[in-house]
């Protein structure tokens, strides 16, 4: 009986099975965390202006985003009368199923991935662009002006600094010599002095003078490809009332808005991985060694989760403190400053690479 339960286990039937347990696990748990997550961002925004922010619902306002949800799921859905309806309904599951498609190859943990592929900095590439299609749907399917001009400003700006995050991700794949997200976490091993951010190894050093300032520079690209403040011009309410998703209301918002923060947390873990050693502990961890599998996987997804949480509290701040760009200064920024400098660091980084003492 047991032979058969394990044969059964390797069978595509099985393999089916598991892979769509861990989809509906990670996908759990990706829900679960953003709204407290969200809570944490409305508190640490209600902390820096004297407020006392979400304190009704449950203990500290915990349960908040739970209600905003209820609330969002019971309300009607209202289509403009002018609006081309499959494409309107169409939008906003495109940007949701698309966040959440990006999750598949994030390693939480020694093993624990959806899908440990080759490619992994690739396919997140591919899904990272797929994803504005989305946005322009929505505003493009409203009818109306402003979401027409909100859904053209987030595709140009998410086009503008894709650019250099993908120049970026080159000077740290260049480091690592793997397009693979678990080999670059495995390659930053043995304490903080290996992470990427400070070159990747003591043999290395040097390049902590190229690779902090491209750990900078991720950072604000990602504020500027998730259309977070200061770059949140797509939906900035004094200009353009709400963007791309001024019509819409009810379920659809809520799964731009899930969307949206799915990839602000995605973007946490992406800096995580890239350049703070993913799930691998600040230091040397020797008395891991004789740990069961699931002890380890735990301990690393508890690393994992702590430095997720602290970039997105570095997102909460810089939302709270940092006033909106203009579009000229956003693009400015974008293709004069970034573009150019991502690029001379790849070439550094090459040369290290090959003239380098580690070469």
């Amino acid at each position: 009986m047991q032979g058969n339960a394990v044969n059964f286990w390797g069978t595509p039937g099985g393999w089916a099975l598991i892979t769509v347990g861990q989809v509906l696990l990670v996908m759990v748990g990706v829900l679960i965390s953003l709204a407290f997550l969200l809570w944490g961002d409305r508190k640490i925004w209600a902390g820096v202006q004297m407020r006392k922010g979400p304190n009704v619902v449950g203990p500290f306002g915990l349960f908040q985003s739970f209600a905003d949800f209820i609330k969002f799921v019971l309300k009607e859905i209202t289509v403009p009368s002018g609006a081309d309806k499959s494409v309107f309904l169409l939008a906003p599951v495109i940007s949701f199923v698309l966040a959440f498609a990006a999750w598949a190859v994030i390693p939480f943990g020694p093993g624990w991935a959806v899908s440990n592929i080759n490619v992994g900095v690739l396919y997140l590439f591919a899904i990272s662009s797929l994803g504005v299609y989305g946005i322009i749907m929505g505003g493009w399917a409203s009818n109306s002006k402003y979401p027409f001009l909100g859904g053209l400003r987030s595709a140009a700006q998410m086009v503008s600094y894709e650019v250099s995050l993908g120049f970026i991700i080159i000077t740290v794949i260049l480091l690592v010599g793997s397009m693979n997200l678990q080999t670059i976490v495995e390659h930053q091993a043995g304490g903080f002095w290996n992470w990427n951010v400070f070159g990747g190894g003591l043999k290395n050093l040097p390049m902590a003078i190229v690779m902090i300032p491209m750990m900078v520079m991720f950072f604000v690209s990602a504020l500027a490809e998730t259309n977070r403040p200061p770059f949140d011009l797509p939906e900035a309410e004094s200009e353009l009332v709400a963007g791309y998703q001024v019509e819409y209301s009810s379920t659809p918002y809520l799964l731009f808005m899930i969307g949206e923060y799915s990839n602000i947390v995605l973007m946490c873990g992406m800096i995580t991985i890239l350049f703070f050693g993913g799930w691998q502990a600040p230091f040397p961890t020797p008395f891991t060694a004789s740990w069961a599998p699931w002890a380890l996987g735990l301990f690393g997804l508890a690393w994992f989760a702590i430095k997720i949480v602290f970039w997105f509290f570095m997102f909460a701040m810089v939302k709270a403190i940092v006033p909106r760009y203009r579009y000229d200064q956003l693009m400015r920024l974008g293709w004069k400053v970034f573009l150019p400098t991502s690029l001379v660091a790849v070439v550094v980084v090459a040369a290290w690479r090959v003239f380098g003492p580690a070469a």
